[in-house]
C-alpha cells in the first residue's frame, strides 16, 4: 500500500493508517518472537536474540506504544515480561558495559513507570541510571561510550548516539532531587555540542579526549564513511538528542544546535526523501540508504517544533518531519504487506558490511513513535508528559 501523506481512506490520514498497520504487525510479532528480542533482519526475517544487545529496549518500547495505542492487555503483559527480563539483566550485570543504558531502560522500565506508575519499575530505572553513571569520566567531563575505564583505544571516546541516553539521567535527577545526574548529563551534552558538531552543523560520529587529562584530541568515525564525513543516523541522533536536552535544561544553545542540525539534514535529502547512510558517501545505484535515520530525525524535528514559537520556523520543522515520514511510507514501509519489519532499507553498519539493507528494530521503534507523536500527541518515553498515559 502506497499513500501520500495527504491522502486518506475512510477519513483516516496515511499516518493513522500506517500506525494501525504498525500495531497490527507488532501484535503478530509477539507470537513470532516469544520471549526473544528482535535485532536486525536477514532475508526479511528478524534475527531474534536473548536480552544481551544495546537494541533490546526498542522492542519493549514498541510493545508499550502498542498498548498505549490499542489498550490491548496482551501488549501490556508482553511489555511487562520484557521489563522482568531487563530486571534480570541488571541484577546479573549482563552486557551493560557501554553507554546505551538509556536506550535499554528508558523504553522498558521507565516506559512502565510512565504508563502504570509501578514503583518497582521506577526503582529499576533509577538503578539503571546509576549503572550509566559508572561511565562518567570527570577528567574529561564526558561519558565514555565503550570499553573499560582507562582502555587505550576507547578510554576517552564519546559518540553522538550517547545524547539519547542522557534523558535517563535528567529524569533520575528530577525523581530523586540528586543534582549529580543532571550535572553530568548537561556537561556531556555541552562538550558534545562543542566537539561533535562542526561549524556548519554537520557532525562527527565520535570524538576522542585524552583519557588521562581530558584534553580534546580529534574527531573520528566508527560507523560513517570517513572521519570528516557526516553519518546520517548520527546527525539524526543529534537532532533528537539536543532537542531533548533543551526540554530538560532550557539551554538556548542546545535548541540552536538542534535547529541547525535539522536544517543540514533536510537540505541534503535525495529526490525520494530517504537519506543515504552517509551524506558524504559516493551516491550511485545500490548505495545503501538508512530509513532509520529518517525515522529518528522525524521524531527529533517534531520534538524540536514543540519548543519553537508559532510561525515559520515551527511550521518548517513540523512539515519537515511530515516529509520524512511520508517518504518512508512511500518508499520503505511494508504497510499492507505480510512482513515482520515496518521499514525496509535500514542500515546497521555499512562500513563494516553488517546488514546494509534490512529491517532495524530501532528504525521500526522510532517510526512508530513518530506516528504516535503526529496522530496521538504521545511523545514516547524520553520524558514524562501530561500527554502520556
Amino acid at each position: 500500500m502506497r499513500l501520500r501523506d495527504d491522502e486518506s481512506n475512510n477519513g483516516k490520514s496515511s499516518f493513522s493508517l500506517a500506525l494501525e498497520d504498525a500495531v497490527g504487525k507488532t501484535r503478530a510479532n509477539m507470537e513470532r518472537f516469544g520471549e526473544r528480542f528482535p535485532n536486525v533482519s536477514s532475508n526479511g526475517k528478524y534475527d531474534c536474540i536473548g536480552n544481551a544487545s544495546w537494541t533490546c529496549g526498542f522492542w519493549s518500547g514498541m510493545l508499550w506504544l502498542a498498548y498505549s495505542q490499542s489498550g490491548d492487555e496482551a501488549f501490556r503483559e508482553a511489555a511487562r515480561r520484557t521489563v522482568d527480563s531487563f530486571r534480570s539483566r541488571l541484577e546479573g550485570r549482563m552486557a551493560l558495559q557501554h553507554h546505551d543504558i538509556g536506550f535499554l531502560y528508558s523504553l522498558s522500565s521507565k516506559a512502565q513507570w510512565i504508563t502504570e506508575r509501578d514503583p518497582a519499575a521506577r526503582e529499576l530505572t533509577l538503578r539503571a541510571a546509576d549503572v550509566l553513571m559508572e561511565r562518567w569520566r570527570p577528567a574529561a567531563g564526558v561519558f565514555q561510550a565503550w570499553g573499560a575505564q582507562g582502555e587505550e583505544k576507547n578510554g576517552g571516546r564519546i559518540i553522538i548516539d550517547s545524547l539519547m541516553n542522557m534523558p535517563l539521567l535528567y529524569w533520575a535527577s528530577l525523581q530523586t532531587g540528586e543534582e549529580h545526574y543532571r550535572h553530568a548529563a548537561r556537561r556531556h551534552t555541552e562538550l558534545s555540542r562543542r566537539y561533535l558538531v562542526r561549524g556548519d552543523d554537520s557532525s562527527y560520529h565520535t570524538f576522542f579526549f585524552d583519557r588521562e587529562n581530558g584534553e580534546p584530541v580529534r574527531g573520528a568515525t566508527h560507523q560513517g564513511y570517513a572521519d570528516g564525513s557526516t553519518w546520517t543516523r548520527g546527525q539524526a541522533w543529534g537532532i533528537y538528542g539536543f532537542s531533548l536536552a533543551y526540554r530538560y535544561t532550557g539551554e538556548p544553545g542546545f535548541l540552536d544546535t538542534a535547529r541547525g542540525m535539522a536544517r543540514y539534514f533536510m537540505q541534503r535529502l535525495p529526490p525520494d526523501g530517504v537519506v543515504y547512510w552517509d551524506f558524504d558517501a559516493p551516491q550511485a545505484a545500490g548505495t545503501p540508504r538508512d530509513s532509520s535515520a529518517n525515522a529518528i530525525a522525524a521524531c527529533g524535528m517534531l520534538e524540536l517544533a514543540g519548543h519553537l514559537q508559532e510561525g515559520d520556523e515551527r511550521r518548517e520543522m513540523d512539515e519537515g518531519a511530515r516529509q520524512l515520514l511520508a517518504a518512508l511510507i512511500g518508499n520503505c514501509s511494508t504497510m499492507g504487506e505480510e512482513a515482520e519489519g515496518l521499514l525496509r532499507h535500514g542500515s546497521y553498519s555499512v562500513r563494516a558490511g553488517r546488514n546494509p539493507d534490512d529491517y532495524m528494530i530501532w528504525g521500526d521503534y522510532f517510526y512508530m513513535e513518530a506516528l504516535m507523536r503526529l496522530t496521538k500527541g504521545h511523545c514516547g518515553y524520553w520524558y514524562e508528559s501530561l500527554v502520556n498515559p
